[in-house]
């Protein structure tokens, strides 16, 4: 069940009896803005790239202001409409875009029960094919075009969420913010590992492991997605623009539904073009990717006395064992990502967390039970919590961290520290929930 967003300030009043969530930050907009340094082309391929970015898709790009791709299935669609909160970049807004984009231009969609108006984007995925006997863990779309004026012909139906349901085989996904992308790009793996291996008696103290997912082709590791299965930001991209919006392009050209009479275009639909003077123009996933890339880390609200506090309480139970307060990135070819201390609040590797989160979908090396520690930077605007968006109270995300393991998986490994946690006075419980609230 979906609580209430409790709007407040981050100066806070003496702790109630029982800490709460302080609710979403209602201060300036921290977020969103290009980061400092860039050159006068950067900044206006960081602005193409903005625009391209909120520009909604339709089949054959035939209404004005779309772009040519969406579908067969989709679920937004645009970037935007998934990564809007507080700003272009962020994640699931208060207002949910799926409800219009399932009818509009005509289209025929029912709204699965999960889908609602003040509920969070979610992108649903079936663990398992449906006689539950082999792994699945794709992306399976809410939407069709069937019914669209541009889509003349099409007859597609909706997937049976409902049945998937019911046999406990429909999990989701809400948008990871994109905020700082080329600044986690631009982290060292040297950087990475050094931070696993450190504080090692304590972490293991505390059941804390952690580990990397990698690419199998370089074996480097990966970094981007509620599972770190996406080795860069160019990749990310394509993949969600296939996957969600249905957009075929260079790095993902075939499309992932050919059921006869809804296919209009030749694929890749997004292609960089070849001019005749031998100059090019970039593809929209490469500008994207440089979006995102040019795109700075959320800024933090001023410090109180509660927040500093509450930020010496989340090192001390253990909290920054796993939710690495920052790195400094390494030279890179865009000067202004050039040793930047991104303050990311992650390790970025997978780690163990019980099966009250497990999704039993497995990614690389990621295992049905494992998540990529997310960055908490810009959490203090953020609404909804968790892979699935199964809560809006900040309290209750941290309560889920923690689970005792079945016979699929072990314990989470947050569970010493929730535990610690929930051993606190209540003053210091608020000061570390606004701290949380003030990232």
């Amino acid at each position: 069940m979906l609580l209430a967003v409790v709007p407040c300030t981050t100066a806070q009043t003496a702790a109630p009896k029982n800490a709460r969530d302080p609710g979403v930050r209602e201060d300036r907009v921290g977020a969103g803005g290009a980061i400092a340094g860039l050159t006068a082309a950067q900044q206006s391929f960081f602005s193409a790239g903005l625009m391209t970015f909120r520009q909604l898709a339709a089949v054959t790009g035939s209404i004005p202001n779309t772009r040519k791709g969406l579908g067969p299935t989709f679920n937004a669609q645009s970037c935007a409409q998934c990564h809007s909160q507080p700003a272009i970049g962020g994640s699931s807004p208060a207002v949910n875009p799926q409800i219009g984009a399932a009818i509009a231009q005509g289209a025929v969609n029912q709204i699965p029960s999960f889908i609602s108006a003040r509920g969070p984007v979610r992108v649903p995925r079936l663990p398992y094919s449906a006689d539950m006997l082999q792994p699945d863990g794709s992306v399976h779309n809410l939407f069709t075009i069937t019914g669209r004026k541009d889509a003349p012909g099409c007859k597609l139906a909706q997937p049976n969420f409902q049945q998937a349901a019911e046999s406990g085989n429909l999990i989701f996904r809400i948008p990871t913010p994109v905020f700082g992308g080329g600044l986690i790009e631009s982290i060292p793996d040297s950087a990475l590992l050094a931070n696993m291996n450190s504080d090692a008696a304590r972490k293991r103290s505390l059941g804390i492991a952690g580990h990397p997912n990698v690419s199998a082709n370089d074996t480097t590791i990966t970094r981007f997605g509620w599972k770190a299965q996406n080795k860069s930001l160019e990749i990310a991209a394509g993949e969600a623009d296939n996957l969600e919006i249905g957009v075929t392009n260079e790095l993902f050209p075939n499309e992932l539904d050919g059921t006869p009479g809804c296919q209009f275009n030749g694929t890749p639909e997004d292609a960089t073009t070849l001019n005749p003077d031998g100059s090019i123009l970039p593809s929209d996933l490469v500008r994207f990717a440089t979006f995102m890339r040019l795109l700075d880390q959320p800024r933090p609200a001023p410090a109180t006395p509660s927040t500093t506090h509450g930020g010496q309480v989340f090192a001390q139970i253990g909290c920054a064992l796993c939710h690495t307060p920052s790195f400094t990135t390494s030279e890179s070819s865009v000067a202004a990502l050039s040793n930047i201390q991104a303050n990311l609040f992650s390790d970025l590797l997978l780690h163990h967390m019980g099966p009250s989160l497990a999704d039993n979908v497995a990614q690389g090396r990621a295992r049905g039970d494992e998540f990529r520690t997310a960055p908490l930077w810009g959490l203090g605007q953020r609404i909804f919590f968790l892979h699935d968006g199964r809560t809006t109270d900040l309290l209750q995300a941290i309560e889920n961290h923690s689970r005792r393991g079945d016979h699929r998986y072990p314990d989470s490994e947050a569970n010493a520290v929730i535990d610690t946690f929930r051993k606190l006075s209540g003053t210091d419980k608020q000061d570390l929930l606004n701290f949380l609230r003030s990232l």
